[in-house]
């Protein structure tokens, strides 16, 4: 048996920590195991294909990156390609991919990824293509599982962030605006916002208002409390208003989100005269080695992942669904969207210690 391993779109801490359980389950079974470098670029040529051992993965379970690097914006369906003038346009190269991945022996593929990545595992599946895919995304917004890895990491990350933001803030009276990752997703900035005892926090699911907003940092002024935390998730909106958009995405790409941190900083010193910095804390919750939490689920997915081939449990996702791990259909997960349920325990728990929503 010869399978093949991606790592797609953004990356999250314990990817190397799945490679290195599928890698050495696999070599149990006498399987020989490839890593397609930089998501499926290698398959398509623009990167390698190598050889994944017992010792190339020797010691990388609590790295954080990839060993086989990864992309977001290198789907097979919609290549990015730049003519001699400057400009992008995207081909369908998923047959080549195919014809490659037969020509190598593989004869099935561990995809581990997010959205993205899921959508294009469905599709290779409908081409003949024997995939298994393993949830990662540290904005933990992939149905079908409780959580994926990457997302505690992610979460202590901030969660510090906001402890250190504490003293500071206290130090000048001042207010202190963090913004986190998440795009439509709001789990990173409710879960290190309660954990971190932020004063406000805004998240997609909930639509909030500056006056609202205003209202609970002057309500703790009057109170002698002269600072206040506010955590914002980088898809949040106010009321009746849009997500905030910064820069250009290349082609393949998301939209960027990012920007309201600074615009809700601004929007907060002038309504209420307080003095008001903003801090987007961005890429370091991808970065540094994932949390014990996180390194045990993601080995957990990578040895079940191998399972699943095994069980040729082709066009399936393995998830967690405490305390099991289980494998469901692609076609399911993408068809759910998975988003903070404003009436969750955490939501209302923060409701009741006083924390704001701005609605």
């Amino acid at each position: 048996m010869r399978i093949a391993i991606s790592t797609g779109g953004g990356d999250a801490p314990g990817l190397n920590a799945v490679i290195r359980a599928a890698v050495l389950s696999a070599r149990t079974r006498g399987w020989d195991v490839l890593g397609i470098k930089r998501g499926f670029a290698g398959l398509l040529g623009e990167d390698e294909i190598v050889p994944l051992t017992a010792d190339t993965v020797r010691g990388i379970a609590g790295q954080g990156g990839t060993i086989i690097k990864t992309t977001n914006r290198g789907s097979p369906f919609a290549y990015p390609v730049q003519a001699p003038d400057g400009t992008w346009s995207t081909v369908d190269r998923s047959d080549e991919l195919v014809e490659n991945a037969r020509n190598l022996g593989i004869e099935a593929i561990i995809s581990i990824g997010g959205d993205g990545s899921l959508a294009i595992a469905q599709k290779l599946v409908a081409k003949g293509v024997r995939v298994v895919s393993v949830p990662k995304t540290i904005d933990n917004d992939v149905a079908g599982t409780i959580t994926t890895f990457g997302f505690d990491t992610a979460v202590n990350t901030a969660m510090e962030a906001i402890d250190k933001l504490h003293t500071t803030a206290e130090s000048h009276d001042r207010v202190m605006v963090l913004e986190v990752m998440g795009r439509e997703a709001g789990f990173i900035a409710l879960h290190a916002g309660v954990a971190g005892t932020a004063d406000v926090i805004l998240i997609p699911e909930i639509e909030w208002d500056l006056d609202k907003v205003c209202e609970k940092i002057m309500a703790r002024d009057a109170t002698g409390r002269r600072f206040s935390i506010v955590v914002v998730a980088e898809g949040a909106k106010p009321r009746g208003g849009q997500e905030s958009i910064i820069g250009e995405s290349l082609p393949g790409q998301d939209r960027r989100l990012g920007g309201i941190a600074e615009r809700l900083g601004f929007d907060i010193q002038r309504k209420t005269g307080k003095e008001t910095r903003a801090m987007v804390l961005g890429h370091l919750q991808r970065g540094g080695g994932p949390t014990g939490y996180d390194r045990l689920l993601a080995t957990r997915f990578g040895a079940a992942a191998v399972q699943a081939v095994a069980d040729k449990k082709w066009g399936h996702m393995v998830a967690l669904q405490s305390p099991h791990l289980v494998t469901i259909p692609i076609e399911q997960v993408l068809a759910e969207t998975k988003r903070v349920d404003p009436s969750h325990d955490v939501v209302q728990a923060a409701r009741m210690m006083g924390i704001s929503f701005g609605d």
